[in-house]
């Protein structure tokens, strides 16, 4: 008999509850293994791969984690959403924020930098706390990737030189 291999939602939902029953906060996993908060929920909510040399820290972290979910963690994740998310009031209020900053912070990037794009991959995200300056509670949200410009697409690219040698 041949063993299913656990959807992305149980692995999901295991995961989770290892957090829930440590008892710890996002934050708590990010400064005991020394990774962003919102990476430590990248991880466990399986939009991230953990790396070898993190695992012990999260293990430490987290001691309810079992040698199954480390190899879990350990394999490349499918990067996806469900769909559905976009209606949780949160996730809709972040879309809805770069989308109406989203021309003006390309325009910036383009002044500050010229033409290109944030990186989406070499990038750190954190969620902060704050005080505001009128005493109530704020959400500081920072992306921050490496600028990747855009190339000019010329003849003597390498790929097309090894193809002509063919």
């Amino acid at each position: 008999m041949e063993l299913e291999t656990p959807t992305k939602t149980h692995v999901v939902s295991s995961l989770m509850a290892v957090k829930r029953n440590s008892g710890k906060t996002f934050g708590e996993i990010a400064a005991e293994t020394g990774l962003t908060n919102v990476y430590v929920a990248q991880l466990l909510r399986r939009q991230a791969q953990l790396k070898p040399d993190t695992a012990p820290k999260l293990r430490a972290a987290l001691p309810g984690l079992t040698d199954t979910h480390i190899q879990q963690m350990m394999e490349p994740p499918l990067r996806s959403y469900d769909p559905s998310i976009v209606q949780d009031p949160t996730v809709y209020r972040l879309n809805e924020a770069v989308m109406h900053f989203g021309e003006s912070i390309k325009e910036i990037i383009n002044e500050e930098f010229g033409d290109g794009i944030m990186s989406a991959i070499d990038f750190f995200c954190s969620v902060d706390k704050v005080k505001g300056v009128d005493g109530k509670d704020r959400v500081v949200v920072t992306f921050d990737g490496k600028y990747l410009p855009h190339t000019e697409h010329v003849e003597h690219m390498v790929s097309r030189l090894n193809l002509k040698k063919d």
